[in-house]
């Protein structure tokens, strides 16, 4: 569907373009746009590596576990259809401690674990269970304290204080989690 999506706004672009006669100012903007997309990938690379790399210090040092052991009883009240005892709680706290560090591509092998046990403890394999949909929603609008690909690109792209987003983001962040687990316990209470 979104192909379909993507596919109608380029092609509107593109006649509208055609129409006001400004072909020349696509076909420009195509070729400008490989190059910078190239610049901010080479000027992001370093501080994402950098963020990754603390990551990966925290999680050896046991920072990541003893912060995913101050959410397991966060996440057993979140989810009450798993055993206390379970992977999957495990998983989804590592998964919701580095998304809080914004570094979601850290995050993904940790939720794709989650969703695995999850998938395990399911009855219906051909549904997704209540858990399931509850840590997509906690893993989609998860609470990020710290943005790192957000200050990476602001930073990129020659901010003067490219962490000033940081107290913004924790806000936005808090807001979006606060609805979308709403949501989730009203439409799962309804049934």
């Amino acid at each position: 569907m979104i192909n379909y999506i993507w596919f109608g706004l380029i092609s509107i672009g593109l006649f509208y373009a055609f129409i006001t006669g400004n072909v020349d100012v696509v076909n420009a903007e195509i070729l400008n746009s490989g190059s910078k997309s190239f610049s901010l990938i080479l000027e992001m690379g370093p501080i994402i590596i950098l963020w990754m790399g603390i990551l990966k210090i925290a999680e050896k040092s046991g920072l990541l576990e003893a912060f995913s052991k101050i959410l397991k009883p966060v996440l057993c009240k979140l989810f009450p259809s798993i055993r206390k005892d379970s992977k999957a709680l495990g998983y989804i706290a590592s998964n919701v401690a580095a998304n809080a560090l914004g570094l979601g591509s850290a995050a993904t092998p940790f939720g794709l674990k989650a969703m695995e046990e999850l998938q395990k403890e399911n009855e219906n394999k051909e549904v997704a269970s209540d858990a399931m949909i509850t840590f997509l929603v906690l893993n989609t609008s998860g609470v990020t304290i710290i943005p790192t690909t957000v200050i990476a690109l602001r930073m990129a792209t020659g901010s003067a204080n490219p962490s000033e987003i940081i107290i913004t983001g924790l806000l936005a962040t808090i807001c979006s989690s606060a609805a979308g687990l709403l949501l989730d316990y009203y439409i799962r209470r309804k049934k």
